[in-house]
């Protein structure tokens, strides 16, 4: 059965989580990257939402970015320098996977479809990198979730090595389809939009009626094929874009789920 999904990375609608949930059906929550919240925090955020509307969320930071990292200090978390080589680029490490099982928690409290992993610029293509993140995936608990992996910087370069991973620890290729196409097309199809130019991001960038027409039969094409496709925005402008990219799928006869 067709599914398509459109909505934005954050509660980016005035108004707050109420006002986003009669807007769209699906969300990626964000602050999970930063900071987790309480798993019963999650549950409640899950409880106030209507029937049939989907969450993802983006993986904590600790997994993903070393604790040097500028993101880091929004984390409220305070490491040992003796510890810092223990955190982050999927270290296959005691303290990375603690840190997925409390990820996982969060997940399973506000029953998130996807967790998305996304690893930095910094953490590209290398064997030490690929050999970490293989045994770090494989060696984590998933309890129904499935794992989104958005790599950044030089496996952009070498697909052949991502697909081999996502085959192997079941991944999905998490892409912005203006900058490349999965790997990997699998049942679920997932795509970030963080804005066209730049090399990895451009958050200041407004889509275009030409952009969306674009992104509208790519997912018309995958939809066809039999994939579930959904589109998160996470630009500056994402609220509006992702409202404007819903009414051009209505257009085509491309009803996206709703709450």
């Amino acid at each position: 059965m067709m599914e398509v999904r459109v909505g934005c990375c954050g509660w980016c609608v005035r108004g707050g989580k109420k006002a986003y949930y009669s807007r769209f059906g699906i969300v990626e929550v964000q602050e999970t990257f930063y900071r987790l919240p309480r798993p019963e925090t999650a549950a409640r955020w899950a409880e106030q939402a209507p029937p049939g509307f989907k969450f993802c969320m983006k993986a904590w930071q600790a997994i993903t970015h070393p604790p040097t990292s500028p993101t880091w200090r929004r984390s409220g978390l305070k490491i040992p320098k003796s510890k810092y080589g223990r955190y982050g680029f999927l270290r296959p490490s005691e303290e990375n996977f603690e840190a997925w099982e409390r990820t996982l928690e969060v997940c399973k409290a506000m029953g998130a479809e996807v967790c998305v992993v996304q690893t930095p610029a910094s953490f590209g293509y290398s064997e030490d990198n690929l050999a970490n993140a293989e045994e770090f995936f494989s060696g984590i608990r998933r309890d129904g979730v499935l794992i989104g992996w958005e790599p950044r910087g030089t496996w952009r370069e070498n697909p052949q090595a991502v697909r081999r991973l996502c085959e192997k620890c079941d991944l999905i290729h998490v892409v912005d389809p203006f900058r490349c196409r999965p790997a990997l097309t699998r049942e679920l199809v997932y795509f970030r939009l963080h804005g066209r130019g730049g090399r990895e991001v451009n958050y200041r960038y407004r889509y275009t009626d030409s952009d969306l027409a674009e992104l509208r039969d790519l997912v018309k094409e995958l939809a066809a094929g039999g994939a579930r496709v959904y589109i998160l925005f996470n630009n500056v402008y994402m609220a509006e874009d992702a409202a404007r990219f819903v009414r051009v799928l209505e257009e085509a006869g491309l009803e996206p789920a709703a709450p």
